[in-house]
């Protein structure tokens, strides 16, 4: 597989991402630099967590509008897979790939910290063959409040693109185990398609034992072994 990671002024996640790719699993992964048009032969975009663009105006807003992304939407439009890793994730829903937006932290701070998030859906191909109902990886976000309107949160839930939520270690799912105030304690989604999926947790940072975890390694082989549904 091809890989292509996406690089933003302010993209601090990227170099993490093609270690994980190209030295830990030994895949093809490419840095693509923002104002790049040219993606073709790419089977996968990743869009990396940092701050694109310095997070002016609001986080992705204008990374949304970068030369590489008027390639990467009809790309995904087209089927294409694509990844957005916290900024990512918040890329893709002001891109219109993904549904609802990521507001501040209900705390209003920072937050950086490993958590716990619960496993909701084996079928689709970004968690297929994930075995684990239970994966540590960490945080690092300002605005990662996941919100949708209850219309797109009934729908999310009817069609099972919510992929992973905020839990407890032993899988329970409460408030003291959400960290942003994160609507319905949602850590990822996909696209009602199933080719676009996003997450707040940086799987890339829990990719090797001596982190803390390598739960965020079986993301990245889910990636690569599973067929996209």
């Amino acid at each position: 597989m091809r890989l292509g990671i996406v690089v933003f002024p302010g993209s601090n996640c990227d170099h993490d991402c093609y270690h994980v790719l190209r030295h830990v699993l030994k895949q093809d992964a490419q840095f693509v630099w923002h104002k790049n048009r040219d993606i073709f032969g790419f089977d996968t975009i990743i869009l990396p967590g940092g701050f694109s663009y310095g997070d002016y105006l609001r986080t992705g807003a204008i990374a949304r509008f970068s030369p590489v992304m008027s390639e990467v939407i009809p790309f995904a439009r087209n089927g294409g897979t694509v990844v957005g890793i916290c900024n990512g994730f918040q890329i893709l829903c002001e891109a219109g790939l993904l549904p609802g937006v990521l507001l501040r932290n209900n705390h209003l701070q920072f937050v950086s910290k490993p958590v716990y998030v619960r496993l909701e859906n084996r079928n689709s191909g970004f968690t297929a063959g994930i075995e684990k109902s239970v994966l540590k990886m960490p945080v690092a976000h300002g605005d990662g409040n996941y919100f949708a309107e209850p219309s797109t949160l009934e729908a999310l839930k009817r069609n099972g693109q919510i992929l992973f939520r905020y839990c407890t270690a032993s899988g329970d799912i409460d408030e003291a185990s959400n960290p942003n105030g994160s609507l319905d304690n949602i850590a990822g989604i996909v696209n009602e398609q199933g080719n676009v999926f996003g997450l707040m947790p940086h799987p890339e940072r829990a990719g090797e034992a001596v982190l803390g975890s390598a739960d965020g390694l079986l993301l990245f082989e889910a990636l690569l072994n599973g067929s996209r549904t």
